[in-house]
């Protein structure tokens, strides 16, 4: 098939649909690749950490150490709610914790498509490592406050639409299956248009 055919269906796909909507842990590639599914869908891309800096007129590490975790749950809800209720469907590639919300996950069902990019341990170390301002990783040691964070997180994350592991690999291939994640969704007789309306 050309590459003009594959760009077409591409943007079908993205056409007419609800949001997609990324979720796990840092590391996970949700900014990285939510950037690039954009581009391709030709939908529009927001990141809520950076969403929510914008809001708040300081960073997320900010947030965390004058106003405390709990703070910026309260307003990473809010801002994921309004990207989500208030503007035209988008990729959106959510914080770590946000999935966690019970409210966030309502909100999420209603109005778009889960996806949670799984990576083992060791990847999401490596790109940890990469760069700073991970407020949850400055408070010891990164390879057991992320071991915890997996315990504890991973099996919400499961509750997800769709499951695409983000392996030490390409994005583009990450990608890849994710569109066909999509696909096989829709043809399993749940569209991202039906998902949304079926939601309660």
């Amino acid at each position: 098939m050309s590459e003009d055919s594959d760009r077409g269906r591409e943007q079908r796909r993205g056409a007419g649909r609800t949001s997609i909507v990324l979720v796990g842990l840092m590391g996970a590639g949700k900014t990285a690749i939510g950037r690039r599914l954009a581009k391709r869908l030709e939908m529009p891309f927001a990141d809520a950490d950076e969403e929510i800096e914008k809001a708040a007129g300081c960073s997320v590490e900010e947030i965390f150490a004058q106003h405390g975790e709990e703070t910026f749950r309260s307003g990473e809800r809010r801002v994921i709610h309004r990207l989500l209720t208030e503007s035209a469907p988008l990729v959106l590639a959510t914080g770590g914790g946000a999935f966690m919300d019970p409210e966030t996950r309502a909100a999420v069902r209603q109005h778009g498509v889960s996806v949670w990019l799984r990576a083992d341990l060791e990847v999401l170390l490596e790109r940890t490592g990469r760069r700073g301002g991970r407020p949850l990783l400055a408070r010891g040691d990164p390879r057991r406050i992320l071991t915890e964070l997996m315990a504890k997180r991973y099996p919400v994350y499961a509750e997800a639409d769709i499951v695409v592991d983000s392996r030490d690999e390409p994005h583009e291939n990450v990608i890849d299956r994710l569109l066909d994640a999509l696909t096989a969704l829709e043809e399993g007789g749940t569209s991202w248009t039906s998902r949304k309306q079926a939601a309660p």
